[in-house]
């Protein structure tokens, strides 16, 4: 109405001055002009909006769905939501339900969250760089520990360094799991081809304790307790940790999903909040936080609190740290035909949601 007001204006001036007629012709024609694009706008762009303001808010977040493996390295999931505080942090940003589902090992677990079944998942590293390379939308956002995994043989075995391992056959995680990409990187290292030389046959972990105590495989390679459970039982020894093989290599992370990430920062931040709380308790309660891990997945607790001594293991979260270590892997598994080209890091993680207390 502004601008036909304007173009009024314009008329009654005519009517009222002597101003020659072609410069009339000129502004009236400009003004309407003017008016008919104005008009046209206020079509198409909502009022109260401007071209940089989504039109459509993101849908709200009112579940959430946590992936872990039944291993120490993951206990700040564990202490987490048996402590209630998934659901009580989370409440605030809208989220009524946390639900969490244990799986044996990372590939099954990366497998779920490309189908869409979980939102969270503490994971190892190397299957995460699988999962990506194949169209997973998620990014690392923090990191979980370090280290963590023992090779442990048979008592009747006389280890005397990677050369006794020789035509043996070692239990691990299935391929591209963390604990399969370290030990054939280990092997290849000291001039042992894997599967030729050295036999690697991937299993549950709770299948590959079965397997040793049972004779079927001369040894394992897996995250803690399950070490400690073969040694307590008097089935085998640890021979090499894992930090042995690769120093200060990553193991476990935190993987969030990209729509978390893009329409709900906020949430993300208080996932990476919440790890960091569990932690904190963890290695102030270790005695309480075995407990709690023992309940929730049944292992022997003689067993949890071993691992928690005897492990060379690290919680850690801060995700920069952890950058150059994945980066490795990922050219480790396209060195082993996992993935068909080395990720970049941007491809692989989202360092902004990190903050250190």
């Amino acid at each position: 109405m502004e601008n036909y007001c304007h173009i009024r204006t314009l008329f009654y001036y005519w009517q009222n001055h002597t101003i020659h007629m072609k410069t009339i012709k000129i502004m009236a024609i400009a003004l309407i002009t003017i008016a008919l694009l104005l008009l046209t706008a206020g079509c198409t762009q909502p009022s109260g909006t401007s071209a940089t303001t989504p039109s459509v808010t993101a849908a709200p977040i009112t579940e959430l769905k946590i992936g872990y493996q039944p291993s120490t390295h993951q206990m700040a999931a564990i202490t987490a939501m048996s402590k209630g505080w998934w659901q009580e942090d989370l409440a605030p940003y809208g989220v009524v339900n946390v639900s969490d589902k244990v799986f044996p090992s990372g590939p099954p677990e990366m497998a779920a969250m490309q189908a869409g079944e979980l939102d969270i998942a503490y994971v190892g590293a190397a299957p995460v760089l699988t999962a990506l390379a194949t169209g997973l939308d998620a990014k690392i956002v923090a990191g979980v520990n370090t280290q963590g995994s023992d090779l442990v043989v048979r008592n009747d075995l006389d280890y005397k360094g990677p050369e006794s391992l020789k035509g043996l056959t070692i239990a691990t995680f299935p391929a591209g799991s963390i604990q399969d990409t370290i030990l054939k990187d280990w092997l290849k290292k000291n001039n042992l081809t894997p599967d030729k030389d050295v036999f690697v046959k991937g299993m549950a972990p709770g299948d590959a304790v079965t397997a040793i105590t049972a004779g079927k495989v001369d040894g394992i390679f897996l995250p803690t307790p399950s070490p400690s459970t073969v040694v307590n039982q008097g089935r085998g020894k640890i021979v090499v940790r894992s930090g042995e093989m690769y120093p200060n290599h990553t193991c476990c992370v935190l993987v969030v999903s990209g729509r978390l990430i893009r329409e709900h920062p906020e949430i993300v931040r208080q996932i990476i909040k919440t790890n960091d709380k569990a932690v904190a308790y963890n290695l102030q309660n270790p005695d309480d936080a075995a407990v709690i891990y023992a309940a929730k997945t049944g292992a022997n607790l003689t067993d949890v609190k071993s691992s928690l001594d005897e492990w060379d293991g690290n919680w850690a979260s801060d995700p920069n740290v952890i950058v150059d270590p994945v980066l490795d892997y990922a050219t480790i598994q396209y060195n082993l035909g996992y993935i068909k080209k080395p990720l970049t890091k941007d491809e692989i993680f989202d360092l902004t949601f990190y903050q250190k207390n």
